[in-house]
């Protein structure tokens, strides 16, 4: 039986979003998932020190451990972490992602998003920030910071930790802020 290119189509979908589910970790703040967290910001200064500036100076910050990432012409991507204020951790942060063009694999990798300004760590705190297709992360390798900018009043920084993905997709990623204790 010949199947159809839009039965395919969905097909890869299918394939992608269990990819995602499967590298992303389950929601819930512990301690070893503090843990994991300040093992990420520990690998992003290790990679590259010139981020302790950015750790340093920002008004917040978000920090995802795992983001879990898979794609057959749509991608989606999942992920947690830990948002901070004033160097005090203030709340979870749910981050979605989907794309679509042209991309297959499956990979995981690290970020965070440092948050400059007030009014920048405000909106964020709303709960439905989202970063727009035209939004570049910078890959944390030694040295990148220096030249790294913030855009808008956000700075992304990514860091891959496995999986092979190739890709030349568009799509933006959303943010959902839960403060601590809701």
């Amino acid at each position: 039986m010949k199947k159809s290119p839009r039965a395919l189509g969905w097909v890869g979908v299918l394939m992608a979003a269990l990819l995602v589910l499967a590298v992303s970790p389950s929601f819930g703040v512990d301690d070893e998932f503090k843990q994991q967290t300040q093992a990420a910001i520990d690998q992003f200064k290790k990679t590259d020190p010139g981020i302790k500036a950015f750790f340093g100076k920002a008004r917040g910050y978000a920090v995802i451990p795992t983001v879990g990432k898979g794609g057959i012409g749509i991608g989606a991507a999942r992920g947690k972490g830990l948002v901070y204020e004033g160097g005090k951790l203030i709340g979870e942060v749910k981050l979605t992602q989907v794309t679509i063009g042209a991309q297959l694999g499956g990979q995981t990798y690290s970020e965070v998003v440092f948050l400059e300004s007030k009014e920048t760590m405000e909106s964020f705190k709303k709960g439905d920030f989202a970063l727009s297709a035209q939004a570049t992360a910078t890959a944390a390798a030694a040295g990148a910071a220096a030249n790294a900018r913030y855009k808008q009043g956000v700075a992304v920084f990514t860091m891959a930790k496995g999986g092979l993905m190739y890709e030349a997709s568009v799509g933006g990623q959303k943010f959902n802020f839960i403060p601590l204790g809701k």
